[in-house]
């Protein structure tokens, strides 16, 4: 037997992103640059693993490849390792010619075809290879989920220690500078010196009036000290909203930096908390999947070698050698004589 009988297994899929699906439905989907759903890349990332050494070794794990292709059954010059290198890159070699994965541009469907010498080896390779293939697009699918929500939550560890230095800085110039908030502090002083400035109005105008008709009442000395008093009061209060780097005035400046500085951090905080929630929401929405169009079949009949296309072939192509010789033949005679 010089050739032996090859069976074939196919299955078809295709690579699915659910957020793709949801943003593009109905009969708009027909005209959506990735047709019904497909993701190419993950597609070709499974069509170039279904082809790779690694693809190779977690089909054979068990030694289900070896055993498929090493089988005494299978002819000798068809046998692997018979008639040449039974080494891992031979072994490779050997397995790309009997496996091959397409990807069609237009459907979006992806074509995995098997060949084996017995119809159990073909489907079972076929079916291992898309399962590793579907265990390949999740973990694909788990990695982009994993680094989406890490990323997110770096952003919000790096904004919460902005805040806490932030709010640590604006409680210490607080405490350094004895003041809470010095525009209301400054707003309860002006009102204080208005009220004083009432007073003292008030205080000079009985003191004007009593100096003009009565100069010896007792009350003026009483007076007088009065208004000083609350000239001197208002000067103090005055020296505390605006007199100096230490009043209220002279501590805007550096309290409106800090605050600015905490309010911003703040709201840094909560963007990248509400960051850190889309990102998780979004990571439960992508979700790629591999959907089955036509699962692996068992063939029950091989396709391959055609014989009776084979013998007519030999046939045919040797009776043109045939003719071709007779005519050599009778030329060389013809010209002898």
């Amino acid at each position: 037997m010089l050739a032996s009988d090859v069976y074939t297994s196919d299955s078809y899929f295709v690579v699915k992103s659910s957020q793709r699906e949801k943003s593009v439905t109905g009969f708009a989907s027909f005209f959506a640059g990735e047709g019904a759903g497909g993701s190419t890349d993950e597609v070709h990332a499974v069509e170039e693993y279904l082809k790779s050494r690694d693809a190779l070794r977690d089909v054979n794990k068990d030694g289900l490849v070896t055993n498929a292709f090493t089988r005494s059954s299978i002819s000798i010059f068809d046998r692997f390792g018979k008639l040449g290198s039974d080494s891992e890159e031979a072994l490779y070699k050997y397995f790309s010619k009997r496996v091959d994965s397409t990807y069609d541009g237009g459907t979006f469907v992806a074509h995995l075809k098997v060949q084996a010498y017995t119809p159990d080896d073909a489907f079972e390779i076929n079916r291992r290879l898309l399962n590793l293939g579907e265990s390949l697009v999740n973990r694909l699918n788990q990695r982009s989920r994993t680094d989406l929500v890490r990323y997110a939550e770096k952003e919000v560890d790096e904004a919460r220690a902005r805040a806490a230095t932030a709010a640590v800085a604006l409680s210490t110039y607080r405490n350094k500078r004895g003041v809470v908030d010095p525009e209301k502090q400054a707003a309860v002083q002006i009102q204080l010196v208005t009220k004083l400035q009432d007073e003292l109005i008030a205080n000079q105008t009985q003191l004007d009036q009593l100096r003009q008709f009565t100069p010896e009442n007792p009350q003026v000395s009483v007076l007088q000290e009065r208004v000083a008093s609350i000239r001197r009061q208002m000067s103090t209060e005055m020296q505390k909203v605006a007199g100096g780097a230490q009043s209220l005035a002279g501590s805007v400046a550096g309290y409106e930096r800090v605050q600015m500085d905490s309010e911003f951090a703040a709201k840094q905080l909560a963007s990248a908390m509400a960051s850190l929630e889309d990102a998780k929401n979004e990571a439960r929405r992508q979700q790629i999947y591999v959907e089955r169009i036509v699962a692996p079949n068992k063939p029950d009949a091989a396709l391959y070698p055609k014989r009776l296309k084979g013998v007519v072939s030999v046939l045919l192509l040797g009776l043109v050698i045939y003719g071709i010789f007779q005519l050599l033949v009778a030329a060389i005679f013809e010209h002898r004589q």
